[in-house]
């Protein structure tokens, strides 16, 4: 079901899939390593909006900095993972965008790597849709990651705010979203058999609501498709 899916909208923390993604291909080429220590800046500190409530000096390593933006959506551990990557969020930013472009997102411009609000930052539905497919395909040792229910950091227990982790078993990703601008967003994920589908729901008005939504097109898309192999190889 698409409806709208090239509108070019405000992605919100949608965008964090971009941040881990480019953090996975960093680390499947060697250039970054789970156990590397990021140093954190004050920048990274002082951002608002969600945290994974690291601190000022603090040296974190990569594998909890990815948890910290996959579980928690904290914007804190996404700029300092960018900030490690790229030596400053914007040059980061080219990276995403440079992504974005391999994976032929036409409708898709990352002008930071939180979501955080920007005229020249913005996505579609079907471009986020595209993004997850390659997060599920290109770097599996990770996408087990947007399945975990909680992370805690600093003694501070966070859930993950993905409803459908808890409502469906078959659901094993990927991660919300919700800004004024952006309303409540989700991109999600579930596999049912050896079928798996994808669902993206931009501006829903609430929590529950973006959960419904996606649950309604998950629930509709396992009955309506069917995957039929029309020739083999060869």
């Amino acid at each position: 079901v698409n409806h709208q899916g090239d509108l070019r909208l405000p992605p919100a923390s949608l965008t964090k899939l971009m941040t881990s993604h480019v953090a996975a291909l960093e680390l499947q080429r060697g250039r970054l390593k789970e156990d590397d220590v990021v140093l954190i800046s004050e920048k990274a500190w002082r951002m608002g909006g969600s945290k994974m409530f690291v601190m000022v000096g603090d040296k974190v390593a990569v594998k909890d900095l990815l948890r910290g933006i996959i579980v928690q959506s904290g914007n804190d551990a996404s700029i300092a993972l960018a900030e490690h990557i790229a030596g400053g969020e914007e040059t980061f930013a080219a990276l995403m965008n440079q992504e974005a472009k391999r994976l032929g997102l036409a409708d898709t411009h990352f002008a930071n790597a939180t979501g955080w609000p920007d005229p020249t930052h913005y996505s579609s539905a079907l471009d986020m849709a595209k993004l997850a497919r390659a997060i599920v395909i290109e770097d599996p040792q990770h996408y087990a990651l947007y399945a975990e229910k909680e992370f805690v950091w600093n003694n501070i227990k966070q859930p993950n705010r993905n409803l459908l982790l808890w409502r469906d078993p078959s659901v094993d990703g990927l991660k919300t979203g919700h800004t004024e601008e952006a309303g409540y967003c989700l991109v999600a994920s579930a596999k049912r058999d050896d079928q798996r589908l994808i669902a993206v729901v931009f501006g829903t008005d609430s929590e529950e609501a973006r959960a419904t939504e996606t649950a309604k097109l998950l629930g509709y898309g396992f009955r309506f498709f069917d995957s039929k192999t029309f020739y083999r190889k060869g």
